[in-house]
């Protein structure tokens, strides 16, 4: 195999807009059907592993040492719902979970729901989707996706006898039974992937399924769930600043949605329901949210009684709603907070913990007549854990924690965070984790991570993969910046649209204080992101080439302007209002800066690791080709730019548990190569 790069031929195609000429000389990989384009990926596999072939004995050592970390044979924690207990198990050798129930007696035996490990025998990709199971407990709804691109199969099983109805309803997204048991609601999908449509399908029926709901506006995704109560079927219809909710009477499998309240432009809800009220989150009077009740009959916020006012500095981001308690989720500059409220007294108290940089929120909660809130806890330096906590005397007891195969110790590891400071001042926190017998007086090789959009924040969390990292001496760091929600929606707001460049300017920033502060220097430094996040880190690159060791960008969302132009792609048209719409001259301008294929320069750039799946319907493939294309012609250095494309999958990579720690472990054998550490 040659270690000299594919060339890809320049075939120029004219994309000028606003008077400004661009000519996009790779726009040909687009056509995944053309032969010589299947012919260029597969010579772009044949050059990344070439390159990395003499690291294969690193790589199977890391492989094995993560593998060893792993407690193969493993059980969740079981939770309740309906008279049953449901949880999912591993085993030794096999890539996929099985799907398990018991009933809540003492005599009950487990039984089967669903073995993904054979349903995937013989497919290179399998991913579970829905998995429902109906309120009767004989039925179970679930749907699978075989190639990475998000095409859901939907499925009903008897669960009685282990075999599948004559049902199979392509590309839909998720489903709900109603409270008889024999109808079920499920969305589907236009050509473009929207979820658009709500249907009824009614077990046993003849003809074709009821269209109870469609939202014909581009910007708006649907999405369906249920009240905790059982009482409501909710259908949410989503842009990235307004919501609009409909209810469903669940025991009515006759009922028309009826709108909660009117869609107004840049409101957004949620919504839950106790004892004829709904309880929503909105954010009418600030980005932050608010916590208002009202009826269910009559919903209003006039004369909505507020339970939370809106805060500036502490983001509502979520409510569990029980028969008599409720736990908030809030951000409170930056901090994760769990809150538990007694409804009726009014008493609120915040659930305490030790660490001051950790991720704490809800896990699975599906009985609403309880006392009893399960949360799931973790930091840098913990593993994860799940706690089950008394809402009525604050008790708190520890359900799991994740084995750490092989003698992990939390107290040989560090973590601490500290503010950066970006170009217009703002503090932007920095997390970071570390071996405290590896700490060195002088710089050492750090690698940061960053994502920074959508309004998702960076939550710290443990990964027993990273140990092979931390115990070479190797630093962590996470950059919460501008346009995540590390710091509540207003920090959102900082780092989008026109103001995305914060984004990047907050990452180079936290990379020179890292590099100032003595934790590590340019030649030290690898960055990490993936899909906005590999537009994060390639973004970084073009502005600061001269910070970075290396790039690893998986899945990234580079080519921004040619993207955004191409509204038949699932992501395009409803993203407008996160990235803009480039058809707008302003929208344009402020793209033309940022983006990192349009941005890439004649210069010295870090070492490239691409990474990429060929059905990845978010971020198409062609993305991270093209970029390597072009870069390749313009870097002025000798540093390798690799692309690994996985032919198999999409946008998550590898889907069985195996295959994907495998390409981890290549991941981190670059790494380690590039640190010198090989």
């Amino acid at each position: 195999m040659s270690r000299s790069p594919p060339i890809a031929s320049r075939r120029p195609h004219d994309v000028s807009l606003h008077g400004e000429t661009r000519i996009d000389d790779w726009h040909w990989l687009r056509q995944v059907d053309d032969p010589e384009v299947l012919a260029h990926l597969h010579a772009e596999n044949a050059h990344a592993r070439a390159w990395l072939a003499p690291l294969d004995g690193l790589r199977d050592t890391l492989y094995a040492e993560m593998l060893a970390r792993i407690q193969e044979d493993d059980d969740e924690v079981p939770w309740r719902k309906h008279g049953w207990w449901q949880w999912s198990r591993t085993e030794t050798g096999r890539q996929y979970p099985i799907y398990l129930r018991r009933r809540d007696t003492p005599e009950a035996r487990e039984e089967l729901l669903l073995d993904m490990n054979r349903l995937a025998e013989g497919k290179p990709f399998l991913q579970l989707g829905a998995l429902e199971v109906s309120p009767d407990a004989a039925l179970l709804a679930y749907s699978l996706d075989e190639t990475g691109a998000l095409d859901y199969t939907l499925r009903v099983r008897d669960l009685a006898t282990g075999t599948d109805l004559p049902l199979a309803i392509e590309k839909t997204e998720g489903a709900v039974w109603a409270n008889d048991s024999r109808t079920l609601y499920y969305l589907s999908k236009d050509e473009a992937r929207r979820t658009h449509r709500l249907w009824r399908h009614r077990l046993g029926q003849d003809g074709a399924d009821e269209l109870v709901f469609e939202e014909t506006d581009e910007l708006f995704w649907l999405d369906l769930g249920k009240t905790r109560d059982d009482c409501w079927l909710v259908l949410s219809s989503a842009s990235k600043d307004t919501t609009g909710l409909w209810v469903i009477d669940a025991s009515d499998a006759q009922a028309a949605p009826r709108a909660v309240l009117p869609r107004r432009s840049g409101i957004e809800l949620s919504l839950d329901h106790r004892a004829g009220r709904f309880y929503l989150l909105v954010n009418d009077r600030g980005r932050n949210f608010r916590l208002v009740e009202t009826s269910a009959e009559s919903p209003s916020l006039n004369d909505a009684t507020e339970l939370i006012a809106h805060r500036d500095d502490v983001m509502l981001e979520s409510v569990d709603l029980f028969d008599r308690h409720m736990v908030v989720q809030e951000r409170d500059r930056g901090v994760l907070k769990l809150r538990v409220w007694e409804l009726a007294s009014g008493r609120a108290w915040d659930v305490p913990f030790d660490e001051s940089v950790y991720t704490a929120e809800g896990d699975v909660n599906e009985e609403f007549d309880t006392d009893v809130f399960r949360f799931e806890y973790t930091s840098l330096v913990t593993p994860h854990s799940v706690f089950d906590l008394d809402m009525a005397s604050g008790e708190r007891t520890l359900r799991k924690r994740q084995p750490v195969l092989g003698g992990y110790d939390p107290a040989l590891y560090a973590s601490e965070q500290f503010m950066a400071r970006a170009d217009d001042g703002t503090e932007v926190p920095v997390s970071l984790v570390y071996r405290r017998d590896r700490r060195q007086g002088a710089p050492q090789p750090l690698l940061m991570y960053g994502y920074g959009a959508y309004g998702f924040a960076s939550d710290v969390y443990f990964s027993s993969s990273r140990l092979s990292l931390l115990d070479r001496g190797v630093v962590f760091a996470v950059a919460h910046v501008r346009g995540g929600g590390d710091r509540g929606r207003l920090w959102y707001d900082e780092g989008k649209l026109a103001k995305k460049a914060n984004s990047f300017s907050d990452f180079v920033a936290c990379a020179q204080a890292l590099v100032d502060l003595g934790w590590t220097a340019p030649d030290k430094l690898i960055i990490e992101g993936g899909s906005a996040g590999g537009l994060l880190v390639a973004a970084a690159a073009n502005l600061r080439p001269d910070l970075f060791r290396a790039v690893v960008a998986e899945v990234p969302f580079v080519d921004v302007i040619n993207t955004m132009l191409d509204e038949t792609l699932p992501l395009t048209v409803g993203e407008f209002l996160e990235w803009g719409n480039p058809k707008e001259r302003g929208d344009y301008e402020t793209m033309r800066r940022y983006s990192p294929y349009d941005n890439l320069r004649r210069a010295a750039y870090p070492a490239m690791y691409l990474r990429t799946s060929l059905n990845d319907s978010q971020v198409p493939y062609w993305e991270a080709a093209k970029y390597a294309a072009r870069l390749r012609t313009l870097k002025t250095d000798d540093h390798p730019v690799l692309l690994s494309i996985n032919m198999d999958a999409g946008h998550g990579g590898a889907s069985g548990r195996y295959d994907a720690l495998k390409e981890r472990a290549e991941v981190l054998a670059f790494m380690l190569w590039q640190w010198g550490l090989a």
